[in-house]
C-alpha cells in the first residue's frame, strides 16, 4: 500500500438500531465491465440470491476451512457419536421395559441403567467436543476472511473508494461475516439433525412399519406449510433488512456530519426524520417476527398430533398384542425427537440463505479486480534521484470525459515545481497520477526513466511522500503517528524532526508529551498542529520525492511563517510537487505551472511569469491572493489593466 503522510478519509459503520448484524448492502447479479463499476453492486438488492442456495459460495467458503479439515473431521466424528448416543436412549428404554421390567430381571435392569448413564456421558462429551471444535474453526476461518477483506480494501484503487460508501464496506466486514459465523457454528447442528432424522426414520420402520407410516404421514403436511410460509417470510425479512439499511445509512451520515448538523441547528428536524425511519423499520421487524414466530408453534402442533396418533394407534396395537409396551414408549420418544430437528432445520435453512447472500457480498468484494495492478514482471523501483517526467498525459475519472489533456513537464532532481490554478483545474489529479493512485489513459509518467506502470506500486510509496490539505492522524501516541510509515525510526529521530518542523514545543505541552495518545483523527489538536505533525511524519520518512497538496491551506499566517523555514529544510535535496492556492507561498519555486481546465497554459519561474503578462502576471499585479479568487472570471482578469504592486 502506498504511503501517505497526511490526509485521509473518515470512517463509518453499517447496520441499524436493534439490528447490528444486518448487512446494509444489497446486490443483484451483474457482470461488471471493469473494476470501477464493481462498487455499484454494493448497494443493490440481493433478493434473487436470498431465494436460492449457491454451491459456488459453499465451495469458496470451504476453501477457507480447508486448512482446518482435521479439526472439522474430529468434529464430524463427534457429531456421529452424539447422534448415536441420542438415538440409542429410546432403544435402551424399550429394552428395559420389555426385557427387564416385564421379566422381573433386576440385574439386567441395573445393567441397562448403567448403560443409560454411560450413553448420557457420551452424549455430553461429544456435544461439548463438537461445539468447542467448530467454534474454534469458525473463529479462525472468520479471522482469515476478515484479513483478506482488509488487505483487499487497502489494495483497491482510489477509484473504488471514491464511489463506495464506507457504511457498505463496514457492513460487509462485520454484518456479513457475522452471518457466516452463525452458519459455521450451526453447520455441525445441521449435520447432526440430518443424521438424527434419517436414523429415527430407519429405527421406526424397523420397530413397526405400519405405525411408522401412520406417524410419519404428518410430515408432508408440515413441509407443505413450510413451502407456503417461505415466500411471505422471505419478503418480510428482506423488507426488514432494507429498512435496517436505510436507518444505518442515515445514522452514519448524521454522526459523520455532526459538526454541520449542530452548526445548522438541524437536530430536531433530523430527529423527526430518524424517528420516521426507525418507525418503519420497527413495524417491518414486527411483521418479520410474527411470521418467524408462527412457524414454531405450527411444528409443536404437528408434534402433538403425531404423539396423539402414536398413543391412539400404538395403544390399540399394544392391546391387540401386535407390539410391546416398550415399543410404543420408544415410538413416543422418537417422535418427540423427530420434530425437534425438523424445527431447527427450518430455521437453519433461513440461516443458510442469509449466509449465502452474505457470502456473495463478501466474495464479490474479494473478487473485485485491482484497477491498479502490478505487471507480472514488475520490479521495485529501487534508489532514485527523483526525476519525474509527464509525457502527453491524458486522464479522466470517467474515460469519456478527460479532465487532464496533454500534460507534459519535467521535474529535475531537487527541483520544486508549483502547480497553481483555479479549483477543479486538475492539480490534485496530476499529483495522484504521479503516485499511481490512478493510471493514465494516454501518455506516460516516469521516475528516473522508469514508467511507473512497469514498477511495483508499493515501491513508489517508498520514494514518494504526500502531505495533504486535510491531515489525518490516528488514535495512537504522537510518537507512533510521526513514525507511522517508518517503524525503524527512533524516538530521537521523531524529536529531531518535530524540532525542525516547529512542532516540538506544543507536543511537550501535551499531558504525556510524545506518548500522549491522540483522540479520534487528532481532534484534541488544532488543524495547524495536526498539519505540523504531518510535516514531521514526512521528514522522518525521508522520501526522495515529496508532494504537498495545499498543505498550508488550513494553517494561519502566523503558523505558516513558522514552518516556511522548516519547509526549506524539508524540501532541500528533494524533488517536490507543490499545489498551492496562495501565490505568495510559491514565489521561490524553481518552476510554476499554471493549470486551467485540465491543460497547462503557462509555465516558468515567478519572475518569468510576471514578465509574460499572462493570467498569473495579471493576478499578481492586481493583488489577487489566490487563483480561487478568480475561478469564475479568469477571462475578465486578463483584461484588467496592470497596476504596480
Amino acid at each position: 500500500m502506498a504511503s501517505m503522510f497526511g490526509g485521509g478519509g473518515g470512517g463509518g459503520s453499517g447496520g441499524g438500531w436493534g439490528s447490528n448484524n444486518l448487512p446494509t448492502s444489497l446486490d443483484k447479479k451483474k457482470t461488471p465491465t471493469n473494476a470501477d463499476e464493481e462498487h455499484s453492486k454494493l448497494h443493490e438488492s440481493d433478493e434473487e440470491m436470498f431465494a436460492q442456495l449457491d454451491s459456488a459460495v459453499f465451495k469458496r467458503f470451504f476453501y477457507y476451512a480447508k486448512p482446518y479439515r482435521r479439526a472439522m473431521l474430529v468434529a464430524t466424528l463427534a457429531v456421529i457419536g452424539f447422534t448415536l448416543a441420542n438415538l440409542s436412549i429410546p432403544l435402551l428404554v424399550k429394552f428395559g421395559i420389555d426385557n427387564a421390567i416385564r421379566q422381573g430381571d433386576s440385574s439386567l435392569l441395573k445393567v441397562i441403567a448403567i448403560s443409560l448413564i454411560g450413553v448420557a456421558a457420551m452424549y455430553w462429551f461429544t456435544n461439548f467436543l463438537q461445539n468447542v471444535l467448530i467454534t474454534r474453526v469458525a473463529l479462525r476461518v472468520l479471522y482469515d476472511i476478515r484479513a483478506d477483506m482488509f488487505m483487499q480494501l487497502q489494495r483497491l484503487a482510489l477509484s473504488f473508494s471514491d464511489k463506495t460508501p464506507i457504511g457498505a464496506l463496514m457492513a460487509r466486514m462485520f454484518g456479513d461475516v457475522g452471518a457466516l459465523q452463525e452458519m459455521l457454528e450451526s453447520s455441525i447442528e445441521i449435520i447432526g439433525d440430518a443424521l438424527t432424522l434419517v436414523g429415527i426414520v430407519v429405527i421406526l420402520m424397523i420397530l413397526d412399519f405400519q405405525l411408522a407410516i401412520v406417524t410419519l404421514s404428518i410430515v408432508p403436511l408440515l413441509f407443505l406449510i413450510r413451502v407456503l410460509w417461505q415466500p411471505f417470510a422471505r419478503r418480510a425479512f428482506l423488507r426488514m433488512r432494507r429498512n435496517a439499511s436505510v436507518v444505518g445509512v442515515y445514522l452514519d451520515q448524521n454522526v459523520s456530519g455532526i459538526r454541520v448538523v449542530q452548526a445548522l441547528n438541524r437536530q430536531q428536524e433530523n430527529h423527526g426524520i430518524m424517528g420516521g425511519k426507525v418507525h418503519t423499520f420497527f413495524w417491518s421487524a414486527v411483521r418479520a417476527a410474527r411470521l418467524g414466530g408462527a412457524l414454531m408453534p405450527t411444528v409443536e402442533l404437528m408434534t402433538g398430533t403425531a404423539l396423539a396418533l402414536v398413543l391412539i394407534i400404538g395403544g390399540g396395537r399394544v392391546l391387540s398384542g401386535y407390539i410391546e409396551v416398550g415399543t410404543m414408549v420408544a415410538f413416543l420418544l422418537y417422535v418427540q425427537r423427530f420434530f425437534e430437528p425438523i424445527r431447527t432445520l427450518t430455521m437453519h435453512y433461513a440461516l443458510l440463505q442469509r449466509a449465502v447472500a452474505s457470502g456473495h457480498r463478501i466474495f464479490e468484494l474479494l473478487d473485485i479486480p485491482l484497477a491498479i495492478a502490478d505487471k507480472p514482471d514488475a520490479q521495485p523501483i529501487g534508489d532514485t534521484s527523483g526525476r519525474i517526467e509527464f509525457k502527453d498525459v491524458t486522464f479522466g475519472y470517467d474515460p469519456e470525459r478527460p479532465i487532464l489533456r496533454n500534460i507534459s513537464f519535467v521535474a529535475e532532481p531537487g527541483q520544486t515545481i508549483a502547480l497553481v490554478g483555479p479549483t477543479g483545474s486538475g492539480k490534485t489529479s496530476i499529483t495522484a497520477l504521479a503516485h499511481r493512485f490512478y493510471d493514465v489513459q494516454e501518455g506516460s509518467i516516469t521516475i528516473d526513466g522508469y514508467d511507473i506502470r512497469d514498477v511495483m506500486q508499493e515501491s513508489i510509496g517508498d520514494v514518494m511522500g504526500m502531505v495533504l490539505q486535510e491531515p489525518f492522524l490516528f488514535s495512537k501516541p504522537v510518537l507512533e503517528n510521526v513514525r507511522y510509515n517508518t517503524l525503524d525510526a527512533t524516538r530521537e529521530d521523531v524529536v529531531t524532526a518535530c524540532k525542525v518542523i516547529g512542532a516540538h514545543d506544543f507536543v511537550m505541552q501535551l499531558d504525556n508529551g510524545y506518548d500522549t495518545t491522540l483522540e479520534q483523527r487528532g481532534s484534541n489538536l488544532s488543524v495547524g498542529q495536526r498539519q505540523l505533525l504531518s510535516f514531521a511524519r514526512a521528514l522522518v520518512a525521508d522520501p526522495k520525492i515529496l508532494v504537498l497538496d495545499e498543505a498550508t491551506a488550513n494553517i494561519d499566517s502566523y503558523t505558516e511563517r513558522i514552518i516556511q523555514d522548516a519547509l526549506k529544510k524539508l524540501l532541500a535535496g528533494r524533488t517536490a510537487l507543490v499545489i498551492a492556492h496562495r501565490l505568495s507561498t510559491i514565489r521561490n519555486a524553481d518552476r510554476i505551472i499554471v493549470v486551467r481546465d485540465g491543460e497547462i497554459t503557462e509555465t516558468g519561474t515567478h519572475v518569468e511569469l510576471v514578465a509574460s503578462d499572462g493570467l498569473y502576471a495579471q493576478l499578481w499585479k492586481t493583488n489577487y491572493a489566490s487563483f480561487d479568487d478568480i475561478a469564475d472570471n479568469a477571462d475578465d482578469i486578463t483584461r484588467i489593466p496592470a497596476t504596480s504592486t
